[in-house]
């Protein structure tokens, strides 16, 4: 696609933008211009495409995930588990990962996260068996492949259960290692500026995989590279239970001690934090990373979304693990998010326009991206056309409450930076079926052992 063409995306069904009723202006990866109603574009030699059958989202943005995990999706020993057992039995499994493996494992998320309408994520790997050394790398060239703007993030654990931690010794790697590989990663891959396509952040596991030194020497390194920090907490009881057993508090006052707690900083979950935590969280700026399907299905609680962002949070959406959530679709979150929110709030505080927020504007604030996450002028062209032509939307009123109310999962178009990524409902060049057949092969061998 010849980016110094101008596309007016034109007369679309719907699209989250005020004053954009026939459309927008994209050239050059940006967004130009917005076209209101009644008017035609001021750009010269725009072609058009024609949305007549699309609702427009900015491109959604998911802000957690571990990818390697659709490899184990729905495993009989982890169901019904909540978090810390759930983890302890797939571990020995995660321990089996290969660099064959770990590249369908991420290739099956990123494809799917795509087709869901996302057109930026980031990643949480943690868990380096021998052999795996490179699994950063394996992530950056799928996603380059794929088309997909990326912010993944060299994940650590150190504290294995001879020492107190829960993962085993095989999977964890020692401090050294660990810092001397993130700053490898972030010379090679980390792109700066706002049209950067792949970017990397530092994200030790969590308090109970880590131990107090990795995490302020990754905090120093972060500081040192300018990258951001990203881990879990406050997600479990159980978490605050060990943070105060190990470490005599409470695990955001650990971070702060970390040199954790500031606006570099974003964090999965925030279920557990007190009013005076989410105070101190706000006047920091460290934003959060709301995962609502993989904390049904674990059964960790609920985050405080409202509370968060009357404190000052900026709240983002992620999918998780697609071992706890067992689907990496973006959309789907957008209306798992909502209905756990609108039964936690009530009708009066939490609408489907806020569930689209954190998805777009709330997770593009989680990962220190302004241009993205919005659709008005000089933003990054990245966009998310959904057609409502499916037998759930027959019948509907507004096109974009419909988008959330009557469960869309799948885009029909994604734009990234200007260029279609996905057109039709498929990404071009992926034999989806090839991949499903390999993908699915991996996933036995590790099951099996």
């Amino acid at each position: 696609m010849d980016q110094t063409q101008a596309i007016w995306i034109r007369d679309p069904l719907s699209i989250l933008a005020d004053g954009a009723e026939r459309g927008l202006v994209v050239r050059g990866g940006k967004i130009v211009e917005l076209v209101p109603r009644g008017r035609e574009p001021v750009t010269a030699d725009a072609v058009t495409y024609d949305a007549g059958s699309h609702v427009v989202l900015p491109g959604l943005i998911n802000t957690h995930h571990h990818f390697y995990q659709t490899l184990t999706r729905a495993l009989p020993a982890a169901l019904d588990r909540e978090l810390f057992p759930w983890l302890q039995a797939l571990y020995p499994v995660w321990a089996r990962l290969t660099p064959e493996s770990l590249h369908l494992g991420v290739t099956v998320a990123m494809s799917e996260l795509l087709l869901s309408g996302c057109t930026t994520t980031t990643d949480h790997h943690y868990v380096f068996p021998a052999g795996l050394e490179d699994a950063v790398d394996i992530e950056v060239a799928a996603a380059r492949r794929l088309g997909i703007r990326v912010l993944l993030t060299r994940g650590s654990m150190n504290r294995s259960q001879k020492d107190g931690g829960l993962p085993p010794d095989t999977v964890v790697q020692d401090e050294d290692t660990i810092l001397a590989d993130s700053e490898r990663v972030v010379a090679k891959h980390h792109q700066r500026g706002e049209d950067a396509m792949t970017q990397i952040a530092l994200a030790p596991c969590s308090p109970f995989s880590v131990t107090t030194s990795l995490m302020r020497e990754t905090a120093t390194l972060a500081d040192k590279l300018d990258v951001r920090l990203h881990t879990h907490l406050a997600e479990t009881e159980d978490e605050n239970k060990f943070c105060e057993q190990m470490h005599g508090c409470r695990p955001l006052d650990y971070l702060e001690q970390c040199g954790w707690l500031n606006a570099r900083t974003w964090l999965a979950h925030g279920i557990f934090f007190n009013s005076d935590e989410m105070k101190r969280l706000g006047k920091a700026k460290t934003a959060i990373s709301h995962c609502a399907c993989s904390n049904q299905i674990l059964a960790s609680g609920c985050c405080p979304v409202c509370e968060m962002e009357e404190a000052g949070v900026s709240i983002g959406l992620g999918v998780d693990g697609s071992a706890s959530n067992d689907e990496s679709n973006l959309m789907q979150e957008v209306r798992a998010a909502f209905l756990l929110q609108r039964a936690r709030y009530g009708v009066g505080r939490v609408s489907h326009k806020d569930a689209l927020r954190w998805a777009t504007k709330g997770s593009a604030a989680c990962i220190g991206r302004p241009e993205l996450g919005e659709i008005a002028v000089g933003k990054t062209a990245d966009l998310a056309l959904f057609k409502l032509d499916e037998l759930r939307f027959s019948g509907h009123g507004d096109p974009l409450a419909a988008l959330v109310l009557c469960g869309a999962h799948r885009a029909d178009r994604v734009m990234v930076g200007g260029r279609w990524v996905v057109a039709d409902g498929a990404i071009p060049g992926l034999d989806l079926s090839d991949l499903i057949r390999r993908h699915s092969a991996a996933a036995r061998a590790m099951h099996q052992g």
